[in-house]
């Protein structure tokens, strides 16, 4: 069985990651945040029996990101369009290339787990699909057996109806998702665990 899992990131630039955390921490914090997060993600992706597909941006950045993560995944620049568009995209990709079950996970998440990983793709062996519901109405992952039709259009990307929409998509396409438990994800300092805030300010 051939598993994939996908993770978005962006160059590690500060100003350019986490702005809404940055109002709080700084533009200097916010990134020391974004770049444990995105470290963290990719060392439990690459825990999982399954190819890592890093989807980045911008695309001129690859030996930036590459050089950041390390070798192993599979780099990949993000295709355009919104969030959506996007996902889209890199599922299609993932699956052209002969993945069986694929799962995005965000980038942003301290309790992710491999064994997390583990149990999406252990869902998709008795279901079409899967998701990881986030604490703010939104979704921490997505994983698939095949392309859902419609799943990706008119959702309201970042607001808290993005899971209900989702799910509805889903339900229309005659498709019931596996759940899993629900993650909360950092966007704002107030999401940080217990000691972070001051990790990242600390000189």
């Amino acid at each position: 069985m051939v598993r994939a899992v996908l993770a978005f990131v962006r160059a590690p630039q500060a100003g350019r990651v986490k702005t809404r955390l940055a109002a709080t921490l700084g533009a200097e914090g916010a990134l020391r945040v974004y770049r444990r997060l995105a470290e963290h993600t990719v060392r439990e992706a690459r825990a999982v029996d399954a190819e890592l597909r890093i989807h980045f941006t911008p695309a001129a950045q690859e030996q930036e990101v590459r050089a950041w993560l390390g070798d192993g995944p599979r780099y990949l620049a993000q295709a355009g369009g919104d969030l959506g568009a996007r996902m889209e995209a890199a599922f299609r990709a993932a699956f052209r290339d002969g993945a069986e079950r694929v799962v995005i996970v965000g980038s942003d998440l301290p309790d992710l787990s491999a064994a997390l990983l583990r149990r999406a793709f252990g869902a998709l062996d008795e279901h079409l699909a899967v998701l990881g519901p986030a604490r703010d109405g939104g979704y921490y992952l997505l994983g698939v057996r095949m392309m859902i039709p419609g799943v990706f259009d008119d959702v309201p990307w970042s607001t808290d109806a993005v899971l209900a929409r989702t799910l509805e998509r889903m339900r229309a396409a005659g498709v019931e998702p596996a759940l899993l438990p629900t993650l909360a994800d950092v966007d704002e300092a107030q999401d940080l665990p217990a000691g972070w805030a001051e990790w990242a300010v600390a000189r």
